[in-house]
């Protein structure tokens, strides 16, 4: 334990363990269905336009809710709103196990309208997908504002980098475990037993987590280190939180647009990766079923590492006399250097699996990374109150931007697969998962070249 630690007391970490633990959660139960995908697409009989349209509308309902997201945590307050949001993907993660008696109702329900027939099993599976988009929509902008709430500006982006993490760690978790309970058990069985462990989560967040004004577990020293960078500490911040503030108003800084634009380009990405990987490693090198486990562990096991390394990095800019947000930015223009090595996985991809593997987990290593510092920069430029607003309308940014990437690559490996060249359309497809980081930082750069901190909303 450091010595800033014994003099101040370390509860906050107690509070970013817990956003650890919900973030992981939030990842295990939306990549179940990609790591069942190859053999549900088998037994149902889906395309890869298919299979791309049933993603898709998670990433649609997900990005419309986070805009709404957002506002809502900012009204019902961190407590209230997480344990909404992770009651919600838990219980539309269960629905994926109840697809077909599902997909058989708003299938009848669609003919009985008039809007047409839909197939059983991609009716409820986009209908389940759309319930876990509109809670999982709550977990960034809650995390978020827990960390601004519980964190000094300088170790937010190391806090957000820990709990961040556990994207890896949901990603690593999943196909350790979903493959052997789908194989014993069903693939039922996988949604429901993953679905369930959110509900574990509230029992704990509803026992530690309180406002800091409110927590009794929290010091007095570390009450006053947290709000270490506000000129004036008064009992009623929690008070002036709930101002609300415009969208249209937040619209108008070139700041609120620089992060839109990075989600935008981004996090698509970052959903390539997670819902398609499972399905290159059997379209290019034939992997099946519990084959996939190893490579997609050791591939996330790689991201946990850019995600707490990302979130330590602009620490080493900041003591070197950086802002919090210029350290950041100088770090994210390293990081976004990193994915260009993706452009290497199909041409020496014939050589072994592993080299595409571990090239492309250096991509989704610096996405993290990426991640850790782009969260991070809203809470530098943006007063508290707006910040669940913020990371919303840039969530609903980046999930349209993964909406587009999905829909694409759907298109692109069904047309390429006609003529037995799917590699073609995984080739287009890690191209622009190279270069986006680079463009997307770019117009970051030159739309907030400075710190520019907005006050006076």
């Amino acid at each position: 334990m450091t010595e800033t630690n014994k003099a101040i007391g370390k509860y906050r970490w107690t509070i970013c363990g817990l956003l650890f633990f919900a973030t992981t959660v939030n990842y295990l139960d939306r990549q179940v269905l990609s790591l069942l995908a190859p053999s549900l697409s088998k037994e149902f009989g889906w395309s890869n336009s298919d299979y791309a349209n049933i993603t898709a509308v998670f990433q649609f309902i997900y990005a419309i809710s986070m805009l709404f997201a957002g506002r809502i945590i900012d009204r019902l307050g961190t407590k209230k709103g997480y344990i909404l949001a992770i009651t919600v993907w838990s219980l539309g993660a269960i629905m994926h196990a109840y697809s077909l008696p599902i997909g058989t109702a708003l299938s009848t329900f669609m003919v009985w309208i008039g809007v047409g027939a839909v197939p059983i099993s991609i009716a409820g599976f986009m209908l389940s997908r759309a319930v876990l988009g509109f809670g999982e929509s709550g977990n960034f902008p809650a995390a978020i504002k827990a960390v601004a709430e519980y964190f000094p500006k300088k170790e937010r982006s190391f806090a957000t980098g820990i709990f961040n993490s556990g994207t890896n760690v949901g990603a690593i978790l999943a196909p350790l475990t979903v493959p052997f309970i789908a194989i014993n058990y069903g693939w039922e069985f996988a949604f429901i037993l993953v679905g369930a462990i959110g509900f574990l989560w509230v029992i704990f967040w509803l026992i530690f987590y309180e406002t800091p004004s409110k927590q009794k577990r929290l010091s007095k020293a570390e009450y006053d280190y947290i709000h270490i960078d506000e000129a004036v500490i008064t009992e009623n911040i929690e008070a002036t939180e709930e101002e609300k503030v415009s969208w249209f108003k937040l619209l108008r800084y070139k700041q609120t647009w620089a992060f839109v634009f990075g989600k935008f380009m981004t996090d698509g990405i970052w959903w390539f990766f997670l819902f398609w990987l499972p399905k290159y490693l059997e379209a290019q090198f034939d992997m099946k079923g519990t084959a996939i486990v190893f490579p997609l562990t050791v591939l996330y096991s790689m991201t946990m590492v850019g995600s707490i390394f990302g979130g330590w990095f602009p620490i080493y800019f900041i003591r070197k006399g950086y802002t919090p947000y210029d350290g950041r930015l100088k770090a994210m223009f390293f990081i976004a250097l990193f994915p260009l090595v993706v452009l290497l996985a199909q041409p020496l991809g014939s050589i072994s699996f592993w080299i595409p593997v571990v090239l492309i987990g250096v991509g989704a290593s610096a996405h993290q990374a990426w991640s850790a510092n782009i969260f991070t920069t809203v809470s530098d430029l943006f007063p508290k109150k707006t910040i669940g607003s913020v990371i919303g309308i840039g969530g609903m940014a980046g999930g349209i931007g993964g909406v587009l990437v999905t829909k694409l690559g759907g298109y692109l490996f069904d047309y390429y697969e006609k003529s037995g060249h799917i590699q073609t359309g995984y080739t287009i497809m890690f191209v622009i998962c190279a270069l986006a980081y680079l463009l997307a930082w770019v117009v970051m750069k030159i739309l907030v070249p400075k710190y520019a901190p907005i006050d006076n909303l």
